[in-house]
């Protein structure tokens, strides 16, 4: 495994040698780690913790790491001995991968001696921000498609190797079925999913001999590419008699793919010409430039599509390609006493909610649907027999009194005192995370155009501790 201890920004190793030479190495410091408000989704769908969690049991400044730091000249040899038994000795506390999660909660805070808190930041945002980003992508793309299945095809589009392999690993997680990508599956345990390209039609003298050659290679898992050269007057005919080839001998053909064109005007010819020649059963499959917007426009037009291989704009988020995930110190403790920090702004957005904290989901007992999240401080406990009142996180005159609920706490043990707690779930088992964790919600959250707007809300003694520390930042300006 590769070490990636030194995937950091060159200023958080800065920050460590200035805390290491100012004698602050005993102090701990909590950050959060949340994402802002992003115009594409009202939520997003929580994913990487596992890679997180491995990169942090890891880390080491072995000797190849320290001679490189010693070559920057900007550390001295105490320092460098000192990063020689380096270890993440913190602990660390997130959201399950697969849970819907919203603006402004955290969704992992970490809890560690200051030099080891700082140095992380880069890595695990980089870490989370990408896979919640195509995780909660892919959740929009299935949500579109359904009851279509979702197919993620992004390996040749995806920016480098490793986006590839996590990225799809995050698209199953928000909701596709497999990939196309033989490593990623290998990795993850996962049914590598394709059949053959345009290339495989074009290498043979016709159309229909490329077709009976894979037929006869793969005679039960035959299905066809047929837009090599016209779709409706060769591709269709041609696998219809390949079709009928395989029953006859027994087999059952799978269906068609079409990858380009109107996919809707061609989907719903097709199905008319298969069905007509007693291939009801065989399904088509539609790939091309597709992503959530594309099929809502074909579910309108009754597209008769069966399965989707969703490539580029997925892998890459196209419409949105970065999440604005960040990582804020919320708590310093000093000596055995806590000092709560937060990040004071001119702009709102930029504004950061102090202390360490837990997040708690409020469901309704007789539906079992998320009324609210409630940010909380940790030492908070909410009473599940009495009236909660929930206020505005800014404009507190906005409040709702809840009845018969249930809280859950979102933020879960991952790390403790260094030891790595978080067991590690099969792709599919974090893809029926997801399924739970949105099916806690009404379908006006989660509807693709303007949803309902869900309360994020902050508790009273979060608020005022808030406040408390503005007023005073503005007093000693």
């Amino acid at each position: 495994m590769r070490n990636l201890t030194l995937l950091t920004d060159f200023y958080e190793l800065t920050m460590m040698y200035g805390y290491f030479k100012q004698g602050k190495t005993n102090q701990v410091a909590t950050f959060d780690v949340f994402f802002r408000p992003f115009e594409e989704s009202n939520f997003c769908i929580a994913a990487g913790l596992q890679q997180a969690a491995e990169y942090l049991r890891d880390i080491r400044f072995g000797e190849e790491e320290r001679e490189y730091l010693r070559s920057t000249g900007a550390f001295d040899e105490e320092f460098l001995q000192w990063l020689k038994d380096f270890r993440f000795t913190g602990s660390v506390k997130a959201v399950p991968e697969g849970t819907v999660v919203f603006p402004y909660e955290p969704i992992m805070t970490v809890t560690a001696p200051i030099c080891e808190a700082q140095l992380v930041e880069a890595a695990l945002l980089n870490i989370l921000n990408f896979q919640t980003l195509i995780a909660t992508k892919a959740r929009r793309i299935c949500h579109a498609a359904a009851p279509a299945s979702v197919l993620e095809f992004g390996l040749r589009r995806a920016q480098a190797p490793d986006a590839s392999l996590y990225g799809a690993r995050a698209a199953v997680i928000g909701g596709c079925s497999s990939t196309s990508n033989v490593l990623c599956a290998k990795m993850f345990h996962l049914p590598p999913k394709g059949t053959h390209a345009h290339s495989w039609v074009m290498s043979f003298p016709t159309e229909l001999d490329a077709f009976m050659a894979y037929a006869d290679t793969y005679p039960d898992n035959c299905l066809l590419l047929v837009d090599t050269y016209d779709t409706l007057k060769s591709g269709v005919p041609n696998a219809i008699k390949v079709f009928d080839y395989l029953k006859g001998k027994g087999h059952k053909p799978v269906g068609i793919r079409l990858d380009s064109g109107d996919l809707a005007y061609l989907s719903k010819e097709a199905r008319k010409m298969l069905d007509a020649a007693g291939h009801s059963d065989c399904k088509i499959f539609a790939s091309s430039d597709i992503d959530e917007y594309v099929l809502a426009a074909l579910k309108e037009q009754n597209a008769a599509i069966d399965i989707y291989g969703v490539g580029t704009k997925l892998i890459t988020s196209h419409t949105t390609p970065s999440l604005g995930g960040v990582y804020k110190l919320a708590n310093l403790n000093v000596e055995g006493r806590d000092y709560p920090k937060m990040k004071i702004s001119d702009n709102p957005v930029k504004m950061t909610n102090p202390g360490k904290k837990q997040v708690y989901r409020i469901f309704d007992k007789n539906t079992d649907k998320a009324l609210a999240d409630l940010i909380c401080l940790e030492d908070e406990v909410i009473e599940e027999n009495a009236p909660l009142t929930i206020t505005h996180p800014v404009d507190r005159w906005k409040s709702k009194v809840l009845t018969d609920f249930y809280v859950r706490p979102l933020l879960q043990p991952v790390f403790d005192k260094g030891k790595m707690l978080l067991k590690e779930q099969s792709v599919y088992d974090l893809q029926d995370n997801c399924k739970r964790s949105l099916d806690g919600f009404w379908e006006e959250y989660k509807r693709l155009a303007q949803p309902h707007a869900y309360k994020v809300d902050l508790s009273d003694k979060l608020y005022e501790l808030k406040d408390a520390l503005i007023k005073r930042e503005r007093s000693v300006r």
